[in-house]
């Protein structure tokens, strides 16, 4: 039942009141949940593990203890009317935790190259290692990440013919209509036949829609760059961009 609900079998709706329920039992302390949960996202874990780490990560490895750390505490905060999805919103948890660690990873190893230093009576070398130059390059990091973000979200709209500046001109102007819209991008984004659809005929797969959402033809049309383009950020590993409209996701 877990797995299945985690795969998207049912349909969206049924499938987050299901995820929802699931998560409120593990926050009310329910363990067997909540281990259910930890197992059925340790894929998810893994994956976001070796993207902030850059390589590959396995059970074996400090930073998958992290990360499970960080899903676990994204479950008990997760709040569904004022988060992001549960997956989105546990990505961030992880990767928060996960450069927390590899900030005090780097602080413990220059604090032994002092060490040696010092032995050495080395201590006037001009490299100090401290806590807050590596917060400093932390932060650095995160900014470059940030702009590497942009410009790969802009070849993507590029590919279907978008841009930032034509996104502020069509993006819905009334709170019901851009959520509406992100809905359809969420469905879109967590269907892979839809999806595939898209990617490959630089279109909507319209008729589809029609089928399972309440809103006309005529609307989905008038919003259809805003959605394609909410639909390539959901599938991509845009942390900070979606962090931005967070408020926006369901």
């Amino acid at each position: 039942m877990l797995l299945s609900i985690i795969q998207g079998i049912f349909n969206k709706k049924k499938s987050d009141t299901a995820l929802n329920e699931l998560v409120w039992k593990a926050k009310t302390g329910d363990e067997k949940v909540m281990n259910d949960l930890l197992i059925a996202f340790t894929p998810f874990m893994k994956k976001t593990a070796s993207f902030v780490c850059d390589r590959f990560i396995d059970d074996s490895d400090e930073e998958f203890s992290v990360a499970m750390v960080g899903f676990h505490e994204a479950v008990l905060k997760y709040k569904p009317e004022e988060n992001a999805s549960l997956q989105t919103f546990a990505h961030l948890i992880m990767k928060r935790r996960l450069i927390d660690h590899i900030r005090k990873e780097a602080v413990r190893n220059a604090n032994i190259l002092l060490s040696i230093d010092d032995d050495d009576g080395e201590n006037d070398r001009n490299y100090a290692f401290d806590e807050s130059s590596i917060f400093t390059y932390s932060e650095e990091q995160q900014a470059k990440e940030r702009r590497e973000e942009l410009v790969e979200y802009s070849k993507l709209l590029q590919g279907f013919g978008l841009s930032f500046n034509e996104l502020a001109a069509v993006s819905p102007k009334h709170a019901d209509s851009r959520k509406t819209a992100f809905q359809i991008a969420q469905i879109i984004a967590e269907t892979p036949e839809f999806t595939m659809h898209l990617m490959e005929n630089k279109r909507l797969p319209m008729k589809q829609l029609e089928d399972i959402v309440e809103v006309s033809r005529k609307t989905i049309e008038r919003h259809r760059k805003y959605i394609i383009a909410v639909t390539l950020l959901l599938n991509n590993d845009f942390t900070y961009i979606k962090e931005y409209v967070k408020g926006e996701l369901i």
